[in-house]
């Protein structure tokens, strides 16, 4: 079996472990991971993870490297790890806005590269992950990576010119579902009923709707109109969200978070 390294031990690279190694999609004696934060090291050992003393080292030992790290970090890392790359160890990134390119360029190296976009709900094995590669990997690289986050939740391949705007659909996303809950139950607050009550109501429907949208032949537009009775309490709810542009704020969001991918990338 090839050895995985994960530079960074974050939520988002415990995620990814855990999901794999309580599924048995891979084992840990061939997983490892390298964090400056030796506390997070630590949780990961107790996992049966091999902790590596730096990214070089990591490099140096795996054949395929994650790199979990801020945007912000990216060439700080990719350049202390230059002079152990070379073209046969295969780079996934989970960072936003970072391009397959620019990896291989400060890496100073043509090596292969997938760019994935998972998102928080991958830490209950419910992720919603997208996925794209250069043009070098190979067939066998893509699915054992595609083989990890499909152990966590589900996976759409894209081509890597959409892998920006793909961050403001399942990437940041979750917090415009939480504000959307947030302000739900202040609501509820508002009107007389307590946020113990209110909560649990909101999740349960949220998790309800998502359910009924994944159901064949029906489209947002039908279910809609499905709970929109004529004259009814319902379309007076929606009528104020209409008033104020919902749906144009909500899209408006969404390319603000493209823009910033964007810039981080740059």
């Amino acid at each position: 079996m090839k050895k995985i390294g994960f530079i960074g031990a974050g939520n988002m690279a415990t995620a990814i472990l855990n999901g794999v190694v309580s599924t048995k999609t891979y084992a840990p004696e061939y997983l490892f991971v390298y964090d400056v934060n030796p506390e997070k090291c630590h949780k990961m050992a107790e996992k049966g993870i091999g902790v590596l003393s730096s990214a070089a080292e990591l490099v140096d030992d795996c054949d395929v490297i994650f790199l979990a790290i801020k945007p912000q970090n990216f060439v700080e890392v990719l350049e202390s790890v230059r002079e152990t790359v070379r073209k046969d160890k295969l780079f996934v990134t989970i960072a936003a806005g970072i391009s397959t390119d620019f990896i291989k360029t400060t890496l100073q190296c043509d090596c292969p590269v997938i760019r994935v976009m998972p998102n928080t709900p991958l830490l209950l094995g419910k992720g919603a992950t997208a996925m794209s590669r250069s043009s070098d990997v190979t067939d066998g690289q893509f699915a054992l990576i595609q083989g990890f986050f499909a152990a966590c939740g589900t996976v759409a391949v894209l081509d890597e010119s959409k892998m920006n705007a793909i961050i403001s659909v399942n990437g940041s996303s979750p917090a415009y579902v939480y504000l959307f809950a947030k302000a739900m139950v202040d609501g509820a607050v508002q009107q007389g009923i307590s946020a113990d009550v209110a909560l649990p109501l909101v999740c349960q429907t949220l998790v309800g709707s998502a359910a009924m949208l994944m159901q064949p032949d029906t489209t947002p537009d039908a279910l809609i109109k499905m709970v929109s009775s004529p004259g009814g309490t319902t379309l007076k709810a929606l009528d104020v969200l209409y008033d104020h542009q919902f749906e144009k704020t909500i899209q408006e969001a969404m390319e603000a978070c493209t823009k910033r991918a964007e810039e981080l990338g740059k």
